[in-house]
C-alpha cells in the first residue's frame, strides 16, 4: 500500500471478526471469573447447575459428588470434580457442550431453567486451560449397556470450537451419568459466606430432592442428604407473550412465520391470544386481519405493539414455572439450618404468579429466627434465582433492596432508621422463579431492579414478618406469664403455709386468690410425631374467678389426609377442627387432642389455632377467631 493511500484503507486492513470465545477469554470477569476465590466458586456453580438440570429433565433424583483437591503440590492450582447420575451425554455432543460457548438446548425455550445461554460449563473449561494450560477431562455414559466415553478437550478460542486432545472407551461402574474434571487456578476459602461450602449448603435448601456429597481439599466430607423423593414439577414451554415482545423481535417473527394472515400469526406465534383477541388487536392497530405478516412494515409493527397495550390480554400461563412450594421449602431450610436450633420457622410464603414485561415470575420467601443464629450482626440473606444461589453482588440485587425498604422494627428486628438490612438472629430467604430472570450481568449474581418483582418480594416479606411478630408476641407473653405463674403458684402457697402456722389455723384455699391475681385463660399447645401421625394437644387452664364457655378452632394443614378426633376417623375433611367447651370452672384444666395423618415428620411442627367466646384481653396463648379459613 502506497504511503499516500487514505488512512481509512489502512484501518480497514486491521479489522477482523472476533469470536465470542475470544471475547470472553479477554473479558472473563463478565462471567464471574474475576478473582481466584470467585472463579473456583463460579466453576462449581456452573457444573452443579448442569447436573441438576440434566437429572431433572430425565426425571432422575440427583446424586451429585463434588470434590475439590489440590493439583499435585501446587498452592494455587486445584482440580474440581463434579459427578452426577444424570442421563449422560452422547459422544458426539460431549465436545460441543464442554468446549464451545453459546451451545445449548434451552436458549430459545420459554420456561424456567437454571442455565439457558450455553456459556457456563464451557466457560469453566476455558478458564481452566487459560490459567493452568490443562485440558478438561470428561467421562459420560448414557445407559447400563452402553460404553463410557472419556475425552480430554480444550476450547479453541479463535474459532469457538472444541479441540479433542484424546478420546477413549473406559470402564465405569455407573449405569449412567457424567463426570467432569477441570484443573484451574483459584483460592480455596473456608468458613466464609462466599465459599464453595456456603454455595453447596444454599443449593441444598432449594433443592431438597437432591443428595450432594462434598469433599474438601483437607479431606473433610459433608453430606447434604435429600429430604424428599418428590421431583420438581415439570415445566412446559410456552410461546412469547405479546406484552414482552420488542419491535425487532416482532418483525423477525413476522418474517419467519408460516401463517398467511395477521390474525393467524397472532394466534399461532403468541401465547394467550385467541382469534377474538387477535381481531381486537388488529382493530386497535388499524390493520386488516388478512394482512400478510411477511409484508408487514415497521409502522405496522409499531401499531401492533401499541395495540398490545390497549387490548386486554390474559397473563402468561404459569405452567412454565416450577416453584419450590411451601412444604419443600420448609424442609430444605430445616435440613440445612436445624444445627443452629432456631426457635421459629415462619411458614414459607408463596405469592401468586405475576408478570413483568410479558415474562411470568413467582416469588417465594421464608424466614427463620432465634436459636444459635448470631444476634448482634445483620440477618443472613439467602438469595435465589431459579433455584440457584446468588452469592455475590448482594448490594445491587432487587432482593436486597426489597429487604432494605421494609421497616423491620414493626416485626421485632432491630433496624436503624427503619431502613437497611436488619440486625438480629434471623435468616431471610427469597426465591424468584421466572422464564427470564433479569440479571444485571452475564455472571448472573444479582437480579435487576424491576418494580414488579420488588413489589412482589416486599409483599411476601411483610407476610413473613407478620408471622414472626405473632410468634414473638406469643413467646413474650408466655414468658411473662410463666414468671407470674412461678411467683403465684410457688411463693404464695409457702406464704400461706407459714402464715397459717403463725396464727395456728388451717392453710386456707388459695384458688380464688390465684384466680384474682392471674385473671387469664391460659392456652398451651404441642405437636409430636408418633408412628406416622402428628398428635396435636391443646390444653386450657382457667385462671379467672368465673366459669368460661368458648370454642377452639384448629386450622388444618392442606396436606392432611385423615383426622382422628378420639376413636372415630374423619375422612371428609373441612378446613378446621372445632371444640366447643361448655363450661370450664375456675382453675380447671382441660386437654383437647387430635391426630393428623398424611404428612411427613417435618411438614407440620407448629399449630394454627384460635379461640372464640372469651375477651382477648384475658387470653394468653391463643389469638381470637376472626373467621380464618
Amino acid at each position: 500500500m502506497a504511503a499516500s493511500d487514505p488512512i481509512a484503507l489502512k484501518l480497514a486492513q486491521k479489522q477482523k471478526e472476533i469470536s465470542v470465545a475470544e471475547f470472553f477469554e479477554r473479558n472473563k470477569q463478565l462471567l464471574g471469573f474475576d478473582t481466584p476465590t470467585r472463579s473456583i466458586i463460579t466453576a462449581v456453580k456452573e457444573a452443579i447447575d448442569n447436573s441438576l438440570d440434566a437429572c431433572e429433565e430425565a426425571n432422575v433424583l440427583p446424586d451429585i459428588y463434588l470434590e475439590i483437591r489440590r493439583y499435585e503440590d501446587s498452592k494455587d492450582d486445584f482440580v474440581m470434580i463434579v459427578e452426577d447420575n444424570g442421563p449422560g451425554i452422547t459422544k458426539t455432543q460431549l465436545p460441543n457442550i464442554f468446549g464451545r460457548l453459546l451451545y445449548g438446548s434451552r436458549f430459545h425455550a420459554i420456561r424456567q431453567a437454571r442455565g439457558q445461554q450455553g456459556i457456563g460449563i464451557s466457560a469453566a473449561v476455558m478458564y481452566g486451560q487459560l490459567t493452568t494450560g490443562k485440558p478438561a477431562r470428561v467421562v459420560s455414559k448414557i445407559g447400563p449397556e452402553e460404553p463410557a466415553y472419556e475425552m480430554e478437550l480444550i476450547l479453541d478460542t479463535k474459532k469457538n470450537r472444541p479441540d479433542v486432545v484424546s478420546r477413549n472407551v473406559v470402564l465405569w461402574e455407573k449405569d449412567h451419568g457424567t463426570r467432569v474434571e477441570i484443573t484451574m487456578r483459584g483460592r480455596y476459602v473456608k468458613n466464609q459466606k462466599q465459599s464453595i461450602y456456603e454455595y453447596v449448603r444454599a443449593t441444598a435448601v432449594v433443592n431438597p430432592h437432591a443428595s450432594i456429597m462434598f469433599k474438601e481439599p483437607d479431606g473433610s466430607i459433608t453430606a447434604f442428604k435429600r429430604v424428599t423423593e418428590a421431583m420438581p414439577e415439570k415445566t412446559s414451554e410456552i410461546k412469547p407473550h405479546p406484552l414482552g415482545i420488542e419491535l425487532g423481535a416482532l418483525l423477525q417473527m413476522a418474517k419467519n412465520t408460516e401463517s398467511y394472515k395477521l390474525t393467524s400469526f397472532l394466534v399461532n406465534e403468541f401465547s394467550r391470544v385467541s382469534y377474538r383477541t387477535a381481531r381486537e388487536i388488529c382493530a386497535a392497530a388499524g390493520l386488516e386481519g388478512d394482512l400478510r405478516p411477511k409484508k408487514m412494515q415497521i409502522e405496522d409493527a409499531k401499531a401492533l405493539l401499541d395495540a398490545f397495550q390497549k387490548v386486554k390480554i390474559m397473563a402468561p400461563s404459569t405452567e412454565c414455572l416450577s416453584p419450590i412450594g411451601d412444604i419443600l421449602l420448609k424442609k430444605g431450610l430445616k435440613n440445612v439450618l436445624d444445627g443452629m436450633r432456631p426457635s421459629f420457622y415462619s411458614p414459607p410464603v408463596s405469592r401468586e404468579p405475576s408478570v413483568y414485561a410479558g415474562h411470568p415470575f413467582q416469588v417465594e420467601c421464608g424466614l427463620v429466627f432465634g436459636g444459635e443464629l448470631p444476634k448482634d450482626s445483620h440477618v443472613d440473606i439467602l438469595r435465589y434465582a431459579n433455584r440457584v444461589p446468588l452469592l455475590y453482588q448482594q448490594g445491587g440485587c432487587v432482593i436486597t433492596k426489597a429487604i432494605e425498604s421494609i421497616d423491620w422494627r414493626n416485626y421485632g428486628l432491630e433496624q436503624r432508621g427503619g431502613r437497611g438490612i436488619p440486625v438480629g438472629p434471623a435468616v431471610i430467604m427469597v426465591h424468584v422463579a421466572s422464564t427470564k430472570i433479569p440479571f444485571t450481568s452475564e455472571s448472573k449474581e444479582a437480579i435487576a431492579d424491576i418494580p414488579e418483582i420488588q413489589k412482589e418480594i416486599e409483599n411476601a416479606l411483610r407476610l413473613c414478618g407478620r408471622k414472626l411478630k405473632t410468634h414473638m408476641n406469643k413467646s413474650a407473653r408466655r414468658e411473662k406469664a410463666s414468671e407470674k405463674f412461678e411467683i403465684v403458684l410457688k411463693v404464695l402457697p409457702k406464704l400461706a403455709e407459714k402464715s397459717a402456722k403463725v396464727v395456728g389455723k388451717p392453710v386456707p384455699s388459695l384458688d380464688s386468690v390465684v384466680a384474682k391475681i392471674m385473671d387469664i385463660v391460659y392456652f398451651e399447645d404441642n405437636v409430636e410425631y408418633v408412628e406416622g401421625f402428628h398428635k396435636v394437644t391443646i390444653s386450657v387452664t382457667n385462671f379467672t374467678e368465673k366459669s368460661k364457655k368458648f370454642k377452639i378452632y384448629l386450622v388444618l394443614p392442606m396436606d392432611v389426609k385423615r383426622v382422628f378426633p378420639g376413636e372415630k376417623p374423619k375422612d371428609n375433611l373441612e378446613s378446621k377442627v372445632v371444640w366447643e367447651v361448655g363450661k370450664l370452672t375456675p382453675l380447671e384444666k382441660k386437654e383437647f387432642t387430635v391426630a393428623l395423618e398424611g404428612m411427613d415428620r417435618d411438614e407440620y411442627d407448629e399449630n394454627e389455632f384460635y379461640m372464640e367466646g372469651i375477651d382477648p384481653v384475658r387470653v394468653l396463648g391463643a389469638e381470637p377467631w376472626l373467621g380464618v379459613e
